[in-house]
């Protein structure tokens, strides 16, 4: 209802109405017959008319008979080239409409490996500053390397004091 609140009444007025009309409908309709064009199914329904169309003009009683071997099956020939006359540009339609198809599906992917790229080429710059800054930080086996460095200090400080020496401890106070 609201999409006619634009038109004015007097538009719609009269026995046909019009549809609104899809721009791409002809294609498609295009695509489904090229399509069908194409199939096994309909080389056997032809071949199934051919035949019928043979037979009947061929076996049918004489006052039937609407195409006569005589002449070549002239009517058969004729129908079969309208048919191929048809045929030959709805599929070549249907072609450039798959082309287009296959050129936008192209771009897209273009632009998705594009995408894809950037993406990859960022978390590599990521990845590289991370390295970086891990490597300035103090890890587990620098921590405890200086932990033993110091220790070994400590413990050389211990063997250099002499036995006799008084211990640096702070005596007790008792009361």
């Amino acid at each position: 209802m609201a999409d006619r609140l634009d038109r004015p009444k007097g538009a719609e007025r009269g026995i046909f109405r019009r549809r609104a009309s899809n721009p791409d409908r002809a294609g498609v309709v295009v695509e489904g017959i090229a399509r069908f064009l194409g199939t096994p199914r309909f080389l056997v329904y032809l071949t199934v008319f051919c035949l019928a169309w043979l037979a009947w003009n061929i076996w049918a009683p004489a006052d039937l008979r609407f195409d006569s071997a005589a002449n070549g099956f002239t009517a058969l020939t004729l129908m079969l080239s309208l048919q191929a006359s048809y045929a030959a540009p709805l599929i070549l339609l249907a072609q450039n409409r798959q082309d287009d198809r296959d050129r936008v599906a192209a771009e897209q992917d273009r632009q998705q490996a594009a995408r894809s790229l950037a993406d990859t080429e960022y978390l590599a710059r990521e990845m590289a500053s991370l390295r970086q800054a891990l490597g300035e930080t103090a890890t587990r086996d620098f921590v405890r390397s200086e932990l033993r460095a110091l220790l070994e200090e400590l413990r050389a400080e211990e063997d250099d004091d002499e036995p006799g020496d008084e211990p640096r401890r702070p005596a007790r106070r008792t009361r």
